[in-house]
């Protein structure tokens, strides 16, 4: 009959400690693979009470499987140009932050489409990183189809996991310019960042790697990102300007990841006026 000292070895108790490390690890990959899309997209809300309190209409914007999502459609009659707005992660187009730039962005003198993603704000499905950038093209055809809108007067603007659907659909469609809001070269990238001992980028579906489609976009860029950003690291946005093609702009901006909107207003408008003054973007329809 074995000793206790047998039993309980240094030896048996290192391999049982490495056994057990093993399976937590695995368990930990396991689990972050299971909740990928809970991680990156954080969708689920409901649309919020929270509406403009100037005219916008809710549209249904057909997609290519034949699924419905919905859009608002917030014009301005005297502008020239459209903006196709891209919201990001853990919000809804009703959202006040979004609803916030939507009212900025309308007093410079643009026409607003602001589309909703499936699996957000009640609609059916699940979201993926092909998902919503078919949402996004479905938009794009929305504005350019249904409501006429040349490329030559369409702006792209995506802000945080938007702004990687943004390069994505800038980098396949024709428009006048792109504007980027605390955008990420690589969601993979900044994932590996938070999970540095485990293999996020072999276990990681939807990479949103910006990075690689950016120097496919050839319209004028303009990348607006705080310093104090600690949701997107401002290393990964000025990597991403780095990738892309000029003719292209980079602006600092305070306020960090979410309000820096409203915390730096004069620099952060300030600087999509100017962009879009350079290429003549805004002023009255002619």
């Amino acid at each position: 009959m074995p000793t206790a000292a047998r039993r309980f070895s240094p030896l048996r108790i290192l391999l049982a400690l490495v056994v057990t490390i093993a399976v937590l690890y695995g368990a930990a990959i396991a689990y972050l693979m299971t909740q990928e899309t809970r991680l990156v997209f954080q969708a689920g809300r409901p649309l919020s009470q929270t509406r403009p309190e100037f005219p916008f209409t809710q549209v249904t914007v057909e997609r290519r499987d034949g699924a419905q999502q919905f859009a608002w459609v917030m014009e301005n009659p005297d502008a020239r140009t459209w903006l196709l707005y891209l919201h990001g992660n853990s919000a809804t187009i009703a959202s006040r932050v979004n609803i916030a730039r939507y009212r900025e962005l309308r007093a410079l003198g643009l026409s607003i489409l602001a589309p909703e993603y499936r699996g957000f704000a009640g609609l059916p499905g699940v979201p993926s990183e092909g998902a919503v950038n078919a949402d996004a093209r479905a938009a794009y055809d929305y504005l350019t189809g249904t409501l006429r809108v040349a490329p030559t007067r369409l702006v792209i603007y995506g802000w945080s996991l938007g702004s990687a659907v943004a390069v994505d659909l800038a980098a396949n469609v024709d428009e006048a310019a792109v504007i980027l809001e605390g955008a990420p070269a690589s969601l993979v990238a900044v994932g590996a960042s938070r999970y540095p001992f485990f293999p996020i980028r072999l276990v990681m579906r939807n990479p949103f790697e910006s990075i690689a489609k950016v120097d496919r976009v050839n319209s004028p860029m303009l990348f607006v990102h705080s310093p104090e950003d600690e949701i997107v690291p401002y290393g990964e946005g000025r990597r991403l300007y780095d990738a892309a093609r000029t003719p292209k702009r980079f602006v600092d901006v305070r306020g960090g990841h979410i309000d820096a909107s409203e915390v730096d207003k004069a620099v952060f408008f300030g600087a999509i006026r100017s962009f879009l003054d350079e290429y003549g973007l805004l002023g009255h329809q002619e």
